[in-house]
């Protein structure tokens, strides 16, 4: 079978990751229709993918591009704020920490799990990829509780406009497990081999 998981690694099949959930249907152990996002399909060959980008979202609202991670990460960079910023210094917080909390500022009413790229004691800004619920299990991780989004960072993929430079666009993050469209500014684009590399701030839902 052609058909691949989303890349979410949301934990919800049982299994650590995708990529692990793939292996147990191999070794026997799963099948596809543990995956919450397997839908079977006459032809045989649509993939995931294909099903769930359909160019809409949840609610029907048009997107302009979806957000992938930039190459040999696992998602789109998510830059956030905590509402208690100090508490990056206050807990010595830093790369290769996990830290939880509700995107609040955004009204997300997802709690999300987010692994520490990198992480600023002066403004209190985070960088970090988001990496789901099971990650989490059994490790230590810091609960910042509620944070607002300052922006996401990876290749867009185009679905129907391109990414411009200074203008408010919908996007849809590939890992919202809500699967709800954001709007944010577009404030750089790299064009790079690997594809459009750009970064979004200002993230409202």
């Amino acid at each position: 079978m052609d058909w691949t998981p989303p890349g979410k690694d949301c934990g919800a099949c049982g299994a650590k990751s995708c990529a692990d959930f793939l292996a147990y249907i191999e070794e026997g152990k799963k099948s596809y229709g543990d995956c919450p996002f397997y839908t079977p399909c006459e032809s045989g060959n649509k993939n995931t993918h294909d099903a769930i980008y359909s160019g809409s979202d949840i609610h029907g609202t048009p997107y302009d591009f979806i957000l992938e991670p930039l190459p040999g990460e696992v998602s789109a960079r998510k830059i956030i704020v905590p509402f208690r910023p100090d508490l990056v210094e206050k807990w010595d917080i830093k790369e290769g920490d996990i830290v939880v909390g509700r995107p609040m500022g955004a009204g997300c009413p997802v709690q999300h799990v987010l692994k520490v790229i990198d992480a600023s004691p002066v403004t209190g800004v985070i960088t970090t990829h988001v990496v789901g619920p099971q990650f989490s299990r059994g490790r230590e991780y810091k609960d910042l509780e509620a944070y607002h989004i300052s922006g996401f960072e990876g290749i867009a993929k185009t679905v129907n406009h391109e990414p411009v430079f200074g203008k408010r666009q919908t996007f849809l993050p590939g890992f919202c497990m809500m699967y709800l469209a954001h709007t944010g500014v577009v404030n750089m684009i790299l064009n790079k081999s690997s594809g459009m590399h750009i970064r979004v701030e200002d993230i409202r839902l």
